[in-house]
């Protein structure tokens, strides 16, 4: 799937929208590829107000949504080993109500939940402007409605 940065706005926040708690969401791609576009649209759709700065200092950062929902935003780029993970609660992730909107997942490496939806944004060579989107089901997750598009599955 191809989109403009509008699309991939409306398209989170259908995510958001329709997303079960408890879920495990993957934003992979380069720098700049728009993971925290999405992770705003998805946070924005699932009910949370107000801004959501990117946690790429903080690394966790958690927003209170609507229906009592909870979004928790996480951004791995600067963890060096998955070893740091246990010192954000990684463990406890996702909780009952929670949304777990991850970037860089890959950094988690086989501490990634068993049950997850991964995104993979690119910018498609000479269209700077567009991202390509795949996105792949891991294992069991929550069914998405905002998910019509051909999905891989591992």
């Amino acid at each position: 799937m191809r989109l403009d940065q509008a699309e991939l706005a409306r398209w989170g926040a259908r995510i958001g929208e329709t997303i079960t708690a408890p879920a495990f969401v993957g934003l992979s791609g380069p720098l700049g590829a728009g993971k925290s576009v999405l992770a705003r649209a998805i946070g924005a759709g699932a009910g949370v107000e107000g801004p959501m700065p990117s946690p790429t200092f903080t690394l966790l950062q958690g927003y209170p949504a609507s229906s009592g929902r909870r979004v928790v935003h996480l951004d791995l780029f600067r963890i060096d080993s998955p070893d740091e993970l246990w010192e954000l609660g990684w463990s406890q992730l996702p909780a009952d109500a929670e949304v777990v909107l991850v970037e860089w997942p890959e950094k988690a490496g086989s501490a990634l939940p068993a049950d997850r939806w991964l995104i993979e944004l690119t910018a498609p060579v000479g269209e700077p402007l567009l991202r390509d989107v795949e996105v792949t089901r891991v294992g069991s997750p929550p069914e998405l409605a905002a998910f019509p598009l051909s999905l891989s599955e591992r």
